[in-house]
């Protein structure tokens, strides 16, 4: 990566050259403002110079709202427009704006379970890009949190897989709050009820997974203050020497006096 490229944090700031490539599908993001900044209209057409004119003329609409919407107007529009079969193209790209759209495909298709929709998201919760990753816990979250007690069952047994990708997935899907996404109103009331997630996590030894973790945490104590307190108190006191736990206490306490 250049020096410009990782010194881009604003839209402005990136190259002209670099926001080509991007808008043309022949380079990966490297940086959040770039994911963001990359022209999607014109990215789908060079990747399905083929769609029809009414599809290209909801993606531009598309294009008018937030990045999340977008994502989710766009990711259904490509369903719509190309069937389950386009999952596969886009999930193979090597774009990751283009597999960004795969995963909200997903979230798109009418009457799939829980468990297959998680199947099918899985490869992209574990992609390689961090931008990726995250577009596929979002566009997940709407039927997580509608069959909540489903979710927190079958995310349980992510949070002990090999890949700390699919640990963090477990973890950052749930949290109370969130990111660019609704509340969870079960998990701000209760937050105990997400323990069978989040207790295998307690001293993972992934920061990224840690960070994930903490933040859940501190997510719950904007609503549960003793909880979280009650809870890292309780990690700390059967983990006393514990440096992963110990910093996920942390961070998790830090907005608490």
């Amino acid at each position: 990566m250049t020096a410009a490229r990782k010194g881009a944090t604003r839209a402005s700031a990136i190259p002209s050259d670099v926001l080509q490539a991007l808008s043309s599908g022949a380079m990966q993001s490297a940086t959040l403002a770039e994911c963001l900044a990359l022209d999607q209209a014109r990215l789908m057409r060079a990747v399905f110079p083929g769609l029809s004119p009414q599809a290209l003329k909801e993606v531009d609409s598309a294009c008018e709202l937030g990045i999340l919407k977008r994502m989710s107007r766009i990711g259904a529009v490509l369903l719509d427009a190309l069937g389950a079969g386009g999952i596969e193209t886009c999930r193979a790209h090597s774009a990751d704006t283009v597999r960004g759209w795969a995963c909200f495909m997903i979230g798109a298709q009418p009457g799939l379970s829980l468990s297959t929709r998680l199947a099918a998201i899985r490869p992209l919760a574990d992609d390689g890009h961090f931008g990726v990753r995250e577009w596929a816990w979002m566009a997940m979250r709407p039927h997580l949190a509608e069959e909540l007690d489903a979710s927190i069952s079958l995310l349980a047994q992510w949070a002990t897989l090999p890949s700390e990708r699919l640990r963090r997935f477990a973890s950052e899907a749930m949290r109370p709050r969130g990111v660019w996404c609704a509340h969870i109103g079960g998990l701000k009331r209760e937050p105990g009820r997400a323990l069978p997630i989040l207790a295998p996590l307690r001293n993972d030894p992934s920061r990224y997974v840690q960070d994930s973790v903490a933040n859940w945490l501190n997510d719950a104590a904007k609503d549960q203050p003793d909880w979280v307190r009650g809870l890292c108190a309780q990690w700390l006191q059967a983990m006393p020497t514990d440096d992963a736990t110990r910093r996920i206490c942390q961070r998790a306490l830090r907005n608490l006096k």
